[in-house]
């Protein structure tokens, strides 16, 4: 089994950073591609942004594009994502989710393995 824990969450104003950590244990990061997702009270679960297992390629939502930054360490077995220049309707919790494939989309059946989440609140 991959054991993912998120971490970095907090409150933040509008306009404002994050940076968010997945750490997982057992097992070594650099086959999996790596995803992160976000899911807001009565909202379904959305693809945030995903990164290949080589971290080459990455994907990203429109509605953070240029705003969010997906990243990894495969030696450190983390995967990061930057965000800046939060809004409000980023708010949610946010999961990290792993695939056994070099590259993965933002759909959440293409992932095995999930974190338990991270709250992101974004307030004015």
């Amino acid at each position: 089994q991959l054991q993912l824990v998120e971490s970095g969450g907090g409150l933040v104003q509008p306009g404002g950073s994050l940076r968010l950590s997945c750490a997982a244990s057992g097992f070594s990061l650099d086959l999996y591609a790596i995803a992160w997702f976000r899911q807001a009270p009565g909202k379904e679960r959305e693809g945030v942004s995903s990164i290949s297992s080589s971290g080459v390629s990455t994907n990203y939502a429109d509605s953070v594009k240029g705003r969010f930054t997906i990243s990894r360490d495969n030696a450190k077995n983390t995967v990061y994502l930057q965000m800046n220049s939060l809004k409000v309707e980023d708010t949610a919790i946010y999961y990290c989710a792993a695939g056994y494939a070099s590259s993965r989309g933002l759909s959440r059946h293409e992932y095995d393995y999930w974190g338990q989440g991270t709250q992101v609140t974004v307030s004015s």
